[in-house]
């Protein structure tokens, strides 16, 4: 299967050289590497320095949208698409220095609050056979320090590579053009899904309405909707109040690391059709409210949206995933086209893994109270699939020679690299 992988994508890598160092980063990526770096990959294949391996994020002749594009198209011939649902998400990339590309003091739901940071907006296919990320974007703030401007600073964005044709987008806008070119290039799925930020713009929901796809976004407690066919205008945390009992019914949103996640849900129709509704969900031990913009273009059940709003959830799995098995953040570059290029080489291996794992799993589902009396192991999970592969794809044995010629290069870098700063120092000059 990792072959088939590699025959995918192999075709847009036009000489044999960045073909085979492409297959030796994939594959140093699903190894057991702790920091997945140019250095440390190098150092996994085998090779005597890392100069391999930085060419083909900088240098090498590849297109990494066309890769993408081939990435799109193995997760849905490996997951489906069919009755799938398309997460928009976002995720940081916490950095230091000022000279990496898009990177300032941002807001940034990975550290929790505002930090040095670049993020990304991402796409993920959630199907019933397992979840992937499939499109990626780098995120322009709007807004930088006056003394950091990207959008002021002509020279700072050649220094870091970053396109004249690229100017700020807001993630709703970037969010929308990954869901056009995933309906454009013939996904199916039926739902798109995606937290607060993307519910602000009308023109994805418009969109999405043109198209035919249904979404439920979470909205704020204070978003205002329309209710009585559309005559009286409400705050969606006051309509909720005014619910009587029998409006609560318990559902799963999916099932979570301890089993089903089972909330209290309730659906009110807004607007002046059947297909718009705000769906309420109620945490069952502290009473917090959640809500949801919902529209689909048929009449569909409270359960159908309720599926929907938990599958949102999974692409935090994707990330934590990505990360954690893949080495999504493990780079080490600051060029907007490096930047892509490995984030872009970390999706195939994610993807890979995924498809291992919906393969191995049994045709039938487990049942809800199967865990209870059952004695046999959990079905095969990305990061246990990772781990066997790990020990499947270790290289040789390595002599002392490879491991003491691999710490002498690393030492005279960071010795360059240190008189560098000493320099810089020296001469009054910020270091970053």
């Amino acid at each position: 299967m990792f072959g088939q992988v590699m025959a995918r994508i192999a075709g847009r890598f036009g000489r044999v050289e960045p073909r085979a160092t492409a297959r030796a980063y994939l594959l140093g990526l699903l190894s057991s590497v702790e920091r997945k770096n140019c250095w440390q990959l190098a150092e996994q294949a085998g090779h005597a320095r890392p100069g391999p391996m930085q060419r083909l994020l900088r240098y090498a002749r590849w297109d990494a949208e066309a890769v993408r594009d081939d990435l799109r198209a193995y997760v849905v011939e490996h997951l489906g698409a069919d009755g799938g649902v398309l997460v928009v998400d976002e995720t940081g990339f916490l950095k230091k220095g000022h000279t990496s590309a898009e990177v300032q003091r941002q807001y940034t739901g990975t550290a929790g609050h505002i930090e040095n940071a670049q993020v990304g907006e991402f796409l993920a296919l959630a199907t019933e056979r397992g979840r992937a990320l499939i499109d990626r974007r780098l995120y322009l703030p709007e807004h930088s320090w006056p003394e950091h401007s990207w959008s002021d600073d002509p020279e700072r964005r050649t220094t870091a590579g970053i396109p004249e044709t690229v100017q700020f987008a807001t993630k709703p806008r970037l969010a929308s053009e990954m869901i056009a070119a995933a309906l454009d290039a013939g996904i199916t799925a039926s739902w798109v899904t995606g937290d607060e930020a993307y519910r602000q713009d009308p023109q994805l929901r418009a969109t999405l309405e043109t198209c035919g796809t249904g979404y439920v976004m979470a909205v704020a407690w204070s978003t205002r909707v329309r209710i009585n066919h559309g005559r009286t205008p409400i705050r969606a945390d006051t309509l909720a109040g005014r619910l009587p009992a029998t409006a609560w019914q318990r559902h799963s949103a999916g099932k979570g690391a301890k089993g089903p996640r089972y909330y209290d849900w309730a659906w009110i129709h807004i607007g002046t059709d059947s297909h718009r509704h705000l769906l309420v969900r109620r945490n069952r031990s502290t009473g917090e409210l959640a809500f949801y913009l919902c529209w689909s273009p048929t009449e569909v059940p409270l359960s159908e949206l309720v599926r929907v709003a938990g599958v949102r959830w999974s692409v935090e799995e994707c990330f934590q995933a990505a990360k954690g098995q893949v080495g999504l953040d493990h780079y080490q570059v600051r060029n907007w086209t490096f930047w892509h290029r490995h984030i872009t080489s970390a999706m195939p291996a994610l993807a890979f893994l995924t498809a291992l794992a919906a393969d191995a799993a049994p045709e039938r589902p487990d049942d809800a109270y199967h865990p209870v009396r059952s004695r046999d192991p959990i079905t095969l999970t990305v990061p246990e699939i990772r781990h066997v592969l790990a020990a499947v794809f270790a290289p040789p044995a390595v002599t002392v020679a490879r491991l003491l010629h691999w710490s002498n290069w690393r030492r005279c870098h960071q010795a360059t690299a240190r008189r560098s700063h000493y320099r810089r120092r020296a001469a009054g000059k910020p270091a970053g």
